[in-house]
């Protein structure tokens, strides 16, 4: 299975799209898969439920970091890089997905209970929310 697949096959198995991607790739710049998981539990359905920056996207945004982030201060070089990066992934990201917010991907505010339900109802979290965790590790795999 590769890193793509493994990252949807986690979501499948119940963990959240933040998840999903920063466990698969976490692990290459040295964080344990405990550790991922640990760290992106709260951005799962776009930071916390609240239907903003979708987890998968979260996820790889830290992965970058992890990737290209300084670990001293006034590492503006490394900062910079993380920065352009990030942009360079949001853009992508948003071109084949025409957003980066879990709301308006999934169109449905998951923040509420109605919205919620509306959710599982039209099963966004098996369709939707796995294509975006593939699109996310496609990214990923590109840029890093």
């Amino acid at each position: 299975m590769n890193d793509i697949e493994r990252a949807a096959s986690c979501f499948k198995d119940g963990f959240n799209c933040s998840q999903s991607v920063l466990s698969t790739y976490g692990t290459k710049f040295g964080l344990s898969r405990e550790t991922s998981l640990r760290i992106a539990s709260g951005f799962g359905g776009g930071m916390g439920r609240m239907g903003k920056t979708c987890g998968a996207v979260t996820g790889a945004f830290i992965v970058i970091g992890l990737r290209y982030g300084g670990a001293e201060a006034g590492a503006g070089e490394a900062k910079e890089e993380t920065y352009r990066a990030i942009g360079e992934f949001a853009k992508r990201f948003a071109s084949r997905n025409g957003s980066i917010m879990c709301r308006e991907l999934i169109d449905c505010d998951i923040s509420t209970p109605e919205g919620y339900a509306l959710a599982k109802e039209r099963n966004v979290f098996e369709t939707i929310c796995t294509k975006l965790i593939r699109d996310a590790a496609e990214i990923l795999e590109e840029m890093i």
